[in-house]
């Protein structure tokens, strides 16, 4: 693939330079154009060095190959990482004073652009309307990580990982070349850009003693692999992290805001603190029904012929069923997920078609879980109902592909001003657990 890497003039440039090494280990073909300001942070030696190719912010430089219009109109994906504020502004308004604005121009490409600058530049009104202006004409403006900016400052408006604005960028290529081949392919947009999204993965664990917990087998990739496809198509998300498996939890590198959380209560907290202001509200978490009502503050000990004390549950309580019942921000859309096994009484679609009647959310994902399926495995395959338990979709295959399959639903029910596009039955309990 050939790659225009843009770099504008902020101190976030130096990951860039990661940025360039990561797209070339992976076989791509770069071409550094950076800003006079950006070559201030890291020059032109080494992005010739690492990319092959010369790096120049020169309109009249090799100008008998018309450079400012061949490089955006021979490029496959137009990556600018960092995009600081003032590079946003000028591509908003359609500048070109230097190589950069004007590849902007030419290109008739996937542009997917990496901001980093401070939180107070980032949330200002102006780069809010240029984001939205620079949105509104196809271009992928993804969302800032939150976390140390320059100096002692924290806040969103880091420029996320070198490798997690690849994997997004070659994403959005690879889907939109598929979009221009295919006829008539039904290939995910940019659908969530702009959109607050908040997704739950992992699983809950209550505390017995210090030592031990009761807990369940979710790795938390389901849940992972709905909040980066849902970044991936433009949505901010906040993803809070229940006990993510030891391979799971690099994966969450690069999104805007990761929230970890042991218990059902402090996952409770945490997603009504992000549903707030969500659009979305996804629980693929899979959360403790119960948890022990008294739990020592030192470890409970083995004393040799007498058996363990019996532990006392209590009822936790029901955070899908609570979301859905308040729909903390107007028009919000509540997804569950509900992870069953068949029984005497009824299949694992019964069971999760009484429970998308009870919980009352837009739309409930019914897995099959145990014997190699649902928790701790590279597949998933799911059946997404209504709130009637009507059968929406179905989806089969990587955690990945089941992810888009979701977002595929919702997004049909985010409209307009992000009120929900489905309206829960008549008759439905709500508050039930």
């Amino acid at each position: 693939m050939r790659i225009v890497l843009g770099v504008s003039g902020g101190v976030a440039a130096y990951k860039a330079v990661l940025l360039l090494r990561v797209l070339r280990e992976q076989g791509h073909r770069v071409r550094v154009v950076p800003t006079a300001a950006a070559l201030r942070f890291v020059g032109a030696p080494t992005w010739e060095a690492l990319s092959g190719e010369p790096a120049t912010d020169q309109v009249f430089e090799d100008v008998e190959h018309v450079q400012h219009v061949a490089l955006g109109k021979g490029a496959d994906l137009v990556v600018v990482a960092p995009a600081t504020a003032d590079l946003l502004a000028r591509a908003a308004s359609g500048r070109a004073d230097d190589l950069l604005t004007s590849t902007l121009l030419t290109a008739r490409c996937p542009v997917v652009m990496a901001p980093a600058m401070h939180t107070e530049m980032w949330e200002h009104p102006a780069t809010v309307a240029n984001v939205a202006t620079l949105r509104e004409r196809g271009v992928h403006v993804i969302e800032p990580a939150s976390g140390r900016l320059t100096g002692a400052d924290s806040g969103p408006g880091r420029l996320p990982e070198p490798e997690e604005i690849a994997r997004v960028a070659l994403e959005i290529a690879t889907r939109e070349a598929l979009a221009a081949s295919v006829a008539g392919a039904d290939v995910p947009e940019q659908d969530l850009a702009g959109r607050r999204v908040v997704v739950s993965a992992g699983g809950t664990r209550e505390p017995i003693d210090p030592v031990r917990f009761i807990g369940n087998r979710s790795s938390g990739r389901q849940g992972v692999e709905l909040a980066r496809a849902a970044q991936a198509r433009g949505a901010h998300v906040t993803l809070v992290a229940a006990n993510l498996s030891a391979d799971v939890a690099p994966d969450v590198r690069g999104l805007a805001e990761v929230v970890p959380v042991e218990s059902t209560a402090q996952l409770r907290e945490a997603v009504r603190a992000a549903a707030a202001s969500a659009d979305v509200v996804v629980m693929a978490a899979a959360v403790a029904d119960f948890r022990p009502v008294h739990a020592p503050d030192a470890k409970i000990k083995k004393v040799p012929g007498r058996g363990p004390e019996p532990i006392v549950l209590a009822e936790n309580p029901d955070v899908l069923a609570e979301l859905a019942h308040e729909r903390l921000r107007p028009g919000q859309v509540v997804v569950g997920f509900a992870a069953e096994t068949g029984d005497a009484t009824g299949s694992v679609l019964d069971h999760g078609r009484a429970k998308a009647r009870r919980k009352g959310a837009d739309l409930l994902v019914v897995n099959a879980v145990g014997a190699g399926r649902g928790f701790a495995v590279a597949e998933n395959d799911v059946t997404v109902v209504d709130g009637a338990g009507e059968v929406v979709t179905t989806a089969r295959g990587s955690k990945r592909e089941v992810a888009d399959a979701v977002w595929d639903v919702v997004a049909k029910l985010v409209v307009g001003d992000g009120t929900a596009g489905a309206a829960r039955p008549d008759g439905v309990d709500e508050t039930a657990g």
